[in-house]
């Protein structure tokens, strides 16, 4: 994986996320299943142009739904959580 635009799927945003930006300058993307924490580091300094402190990664496995009487799952998520250096900041809205 040498594209860092492979290696980023999308940001997540939820209320969750926008809070934990706020208080402590993190931001959570869903990265591809293959990736580590120092592809991730470096995709987001080169797309974003900022500096990464810390990256924490969280598998987050499918959950099973029922609408109706039709019952499946949810597809597996590989998420990162990037805390971004003092100073630097990522707007994503």
């Amino acid at each position: 994986m040498s594209n860092a635009r492979d290696i980023i799927v999308r940001p997540l945003i939820t209320e969750k996320t926008m809070k934990m930006q706020e208080a402590d300058n993190k931001v959570t993307f869903e990265v591809a299943r293959s990736a580590n924490k120092t592809q991730v580091r470096i995709a987001i300094e080169e797309i974003f142009n900022v500096k990464v402190e810390k990256v924490n990664i969280v598998n987050v496995r499918p959950k099973t739904k029922k609408v109706g009487k039709y019952e499946g799952k949810t597809s597996a998520v590989r998420k990162a959580i990037v805390k971004l250096a003092a100073g630097h900041k990522i707007n994503l809205i």
